[in-house]
């Protein structure tokens, strides 16, 4: 299935002179798309269809949801097989095929012991219109032959689109001083950069595991653990003096601990939100009436404390809501000498995929290597997917090669290409990552064939994970709980955008994925998530990638930040860079962010 995006379903949307600014309806059709594993254009044409029969529905988000419970989730799961499939279908060409390789191995063993002849018309395999870069080729002599398109397919062409696409190198958004700002390192290749897992590898996911052997009273315990160590948090906070059953009737008002949760298996609404307390409180679960709340932000799964009357002990009528408290920030325990003096850190981070949705050709890789070598970060933060899963050639098994083999000479790639740059490289696995292990929390990379010399630059990291970078803490996840969160989340009255409210449920929910129960695409193994999914503290940089929209923003003092996704579907898309300082008090003792400037730009 070829990624969907805004853009996409706005220009189809156009086609049928259907008018849609919003973005969060745009937004909400990209899941919808997206949950139901069908096209843009599939979806616009269910959506007409629909509303020319209720006499020409205006698109909104409430029109929306009632076509997405009387069309979408009525919808058989069919296998969509296109016009075009009979063209790719193998059937009984596999002989041709293999004498097809074969010649061009041939042709290229001669090559290799002649010198051709001038005016040859003998060509590489790539499209005539886009013959690969002679810059490119000299700085990446290496990974241009290692991400070449005959390596993937012998049909592989590079992307049109990517190639022709607009705006490259354009800012689209900034963060602090940014004005004056270099954003090329200062530092000599092979200066050190200080970078380690906060809480030491002895304490963080380091290898892979057994799974899927989860008892459902283990994933109880985890939840209520979880519910009683933020009541704690919460009633010490507010200086709350005991908290009430849920569901005992008293005439007072009551303040009550639990967790939110939905009466069904839809979509959580105003009128199906139930509390569920932990054991000391009951361990019941009782519907929520919060008519009388001038303000909320609630999703499945998060811990809150109310006050409010429950009469007859079958429901509460809701009169106030506690929010959440943030962990404390990091603080060194020796004080390091010299911080006015020390050279701020240069920081890349990208996201896959690293291919158009349309060729396994690494163009938009080679690009961000191009980008690396010319600008001198002094860390690279890659998350996943290297490998997507839902790439269309992948997905109708049109390769000829194994996964884990164009992994490996992808990394390969980054590892050679950036070597004369000298730059730290983090690698973060993702749950797309078709090769590696589709479980949260997901265990890193394992590169047996790396030196050496190459072993002291790279970092194989899990998702999620939080990193200590030159004094500066950096959360780190690849799995898209920001999209996940955005489609469950219910507010009103807030007077803040979405993606501030659930960064901030994020942050004082102390859980890189607080969502529960989680989407069908995440494989929870909850022993593991108590383990290594919390937050330990709260991170100077949060680094939060997703299908949104990119953006940078500060939420109660963290620096968020979702660099988007270096493509998105057959044209480009960007990466962040960030230049950070250690933290330093300022004369009133206030602390100052360590994120001093960063940029989203397009690739």
């Amino acid at each position: 299935m070829a990624l969907v995006n805004a853009q996409t379903l706005k220009s189809e949307l156009e086609m049928f002179d259907v008018p849609c600014q919003d973005e969060i309806v745009l937004d909400k059709m990209v899941e919808q798309c997206i949950c139901s594993r069908i096209q843009a254009d599939e979806m616009v044409l269910e959506w007409v269809a629909y509303s020319s029969t209720k006499n020409g529905l205006k698109l909104s988000m409430d029109t929306l949801e009632q076509f997405e419970h009387e069309v979408l989730n009525k919808k058989k799961s069919k296998p969509s097989f296109r016009k075009d499939d009979t063209h790719n279908r193998t059937r009984d060409i596999h002989s041709l095929q293999e004498l097809i390789k074969a010649e061009e191995e041939e042709d290229n063993l001669l090559d290799s012991y002649s010198t051709p002849a001038k005016g040859s018309q003998k060509r590489a395999l790539t499209t005539p219109e886009h013959p690969q870069s002679k810059r490119s080729a000299a700085l990446l002599a290496s990974p241009g032959l290692l991400l070449s398109p005959a390596s993937f397919s012998p049909s592989a062409t590079p992307s049109q689109k990517y190639s022709q696409r607009g705006g490259k190198g354009e800012v689209v958004v900034t963060f602090g001083a940014v004005q004056g700002t270099r954003w090329v390192g200062k530092r000599s290749p092979g200066a050190d950069v200080p970078l380690e897992l906060l809480e030491g590898s002895e304490d963080s996911l380091s290898c892979s595991y057994k799974y899927m052997f989860q008892r459902l009273r283990d994933v109880r315990n985890v939840l209520t653990e979880k519910i009683e160590e933020l009541g704690e948090s919460l009633k010490s906070h507010f200086s709350i003096e005991e908290f009430s059953p849920v569901s005992l009737p008293a005439q007072d008002g009551i303040t009550v601990l639990g967790q939110v949760c939905c009466d069904s298996n839809g979509k959580l609404n105003a009128q199906s939100i139930l509390l569920e307390a932990g054991p000391e409180q009951g361990g019941q679960q009782v519907p929520v009436d919060i008519s009388e709340l001038n303000a909320y932000s609630l999703f499945p799964g998060q811990v809150v404390v109310m006050e409010g009357m429950n009469t007859t002990g079958r429901k509460l009528m809701a009169s106030k809501l506690f929010e959440g408290v943030p962990l404390p920030f990091y603080t060194p325990e020796i004080k390091m000498e010299m911080d006015e003096v020390a050279e701020p850190v240069n920081v890349l981070v990208a996201c896959g995929p690293y291919t158009p949705s349309n060729t396994l050709t690494f163009d938009p890789l080679l690009d961000l290597i191009t980008v690396i070598v010319r600008d001198r970060p002094d860390v690279c933060l890659l998350l996943g997917p290297f490998v997507d899963s839902k790439h269309e050639q992948i997905e109708k098994a049109q390769v000829t090669e194994t996964f884990e083999a164009i992994f490996s000479r992808c990394i390969e790639s980054i590892v050679d290409g950036t070597k004369s740059v000298g730059c730290r490289l983090v690698f973060v696995p993702s749950q797309r990552d078709i090769h590696h292990h589709f479980i949260y929390p997901q265990p890193p990379f394992t590169l047996p064939n790396l030196s050496k010399d190459q072993a002291k630059r790279v970092s194989l990291v899990p998702d999620p994970c939080t990193l200590l970078i030159d004094g500066v803490t950096f959360g780190l996840t690849s799995t898209d709980i920001l999209f996940h969160m955005g489609a469950e989340e219910i507010s009103c009255g807030t007077g803040s955008d979405r993606f501030s409210r659930i960064l901030k449920h994020i942050l004082t929910q102390r859980s890189y994925y607080p969502l529960f129960p989680p989407v069908e695409d995440v494989n929870m193994d909850y022993e593991k998530f108590q383990c290594f999914a919390q937050m330990p503290l709260t991170p100077d940089v949060l680094i939060i990638p997703s299908e949104l929209r990119y953006f940078v923003k500060d939420v109660v003092g963290c620096v968020c930040v979702n660099p988007g996704r270096l493509t998105k579907g057959q044209v480009g898309g960007t990466y962040s860079r960030l230049l950070i300082h250690r933290s330093t008090a300022s004369e009133d003792g206030k602390r100052e962010s360590p994120c001093l400037a960063a940029q989203v730009v397009k690739i």
